[in-house]
């Protein structure tokens, strides 16, 4: 049996992801912690050596433009600041890492995403090819969220959830988050002594979801243990394992490696096929399509969804747009292209496909989610 720690060695993850918060790379006063960091860049320089091709998605830059702006909260008082401070922090960002990774005779690469990015189809594609190609040259890229244009309505909103969506992206083996704390907890650690690491979570259940409130929020990032828990969903989805592990100590790449402190999510064994791993890990969806308990059943059997089985129809979408496909106690199966606009959908509730020719006068397709165009969540 593998060890939680073994699935993210260079000989079992080829390729890998790590992030970087802003409260580990930036102090309060917005300076860089470099001998920190010149250490975590010799341990991914160690990796790279081993053959390991390595993605570093990285979070400070708002945290190092405000402070050379001289903006209010840290830059976080207004989204002008926000987008002002980035703007400002990234270059400095870029040459931190520039020059550290040159040290060890690595090009240093920069990627800034936004939400579209990976959440478009074609513009994911693309992603995924340009990563790719840095990696396979040689190179390591540094990603973080294009923050000097994004608003709150097109964001990720924290870089777990991106450094899980490049990880599936980029079809990488395993991502690691580097925290403010060891990992999940049964409880909060700084208000219950009891509580205790949890070392591996082979499933995200509710149970598990309910110990991530209010865990692990430093202040100074947007993150938290919740985001970090639907960060391992949706690398889970894409066949990468996941670990969050204390980046608040020296080389702490090493010290998961040696001791393994830490929580692991492993992936399932048989991951989806790539364009399903894109549908499972959107963060944008544009309606929902609420089904009866034989249509999920029906579903979970790996067949597609029939117009018979849906129960309501919500949202305002188009035929090709993603929704997601719900029980009736709101909790969500599926996700998949729908065969037909949200007008065309809600007439066909509750019908019987040979219907669909004279309810709307053509009929494309049996289905009004294939199979094909979906994922099991």
């Amino acid at each position: 049996m593998v060890a939680p720690v073994d699935l993210f060695a260079p000989q079992r993850c080829p390729r890998l992801v790590v992030k970087i918060g802003s409260s580990l790379l930036v102090t309060p006063e917005g300076q860089v912690r470099r001998q920190w960091l010149e250490g975590l860049v010799a341990e991914l320089a160690a990796r790279r050596s081993a053959g390991q091709q390595i993605l570093v998605v990285s979070s400070g830059a708002i945290a190092l433009g405000a402070r050379r702006l001289h903006m209010p909260k840290g830059g976080r008082a207004s989204l002008e600041d926000a987008q002002a401070s980035a703007a400002v922090g990234q270059i400095e960002l870029a040459q931190v890492y520039a020059e550290l990774f040159a040290a060890h005779g690595i090009q240093a690469a920069q990627l800034l995403l936004t939400l579209q990015d990976l959440e478009d189809r074609r513009r994911y594609l693309n992603v995924r090819a340009t990563a790719g190609r840095l990696v396979e040259a040689g190179a390591i890229p540094i990603i973080n969220e294009n923050d000097t244009v994004t608003t709150a309505e097109i964001r990720f909103g924290d870089n777990d959830r991106l450094a899980a969506r490049v990880g599936q992206a980029v079809e990488a083996g395993g991502v690691i988050l580097l925290s403010d704390i060891d990992g999940l907890f049964t409880g909060d650690p700084k208000r219950d002594p009891t509580a205790r690491l949890i070392p591996v979570v082979p499933q995200l259940t509710p149970e598990i979801e309910v110990m991530a409130g209010g865990v692990g929020a430093s202040g100074m990032g947007s993150g938290g243990m919740v985001s970090k828990l639907q960060a391992a969903r949706i690398a889970s989805s894409g066949g990468c394992h996941m670990a969050i592990i204390s980046g608040k100590v020296d080389q702490p790449l090493t010290r998961f490696e040696v001791e393994g402190i830490g929580t692991v999510f492993p992936a399932p064994e048989s991951a989806p096929a790539a364009r399903k791993r894109w549908l499972a890990g959107r963060l944008k969806v544009a309606g929902r399509l609420v089904i009866d308990d034989g249509a999920v059943e029906a579903l979970l059997h790996g067949r597609s969804l029939l117009p018979a089985g849906v129960r309501a129809v919500e949202g305002p979408f188009e035929r090709g747009d993603v929704v997601d496909i719900t029980a009736l106690n709101g909790r969500v199966v599926a996700r998949g292209l729908s065969s037909y606009h949200a007008g065309e959908a809600a007439r066909l509730c509750g019908r019987k496909s040979h219907e669909i020719e004279a309810i709307l006068g053509y009929a494309p397709r049996a289905a009004l989610v294939h199979r094909d165009d979906m994922v099991i969540l």
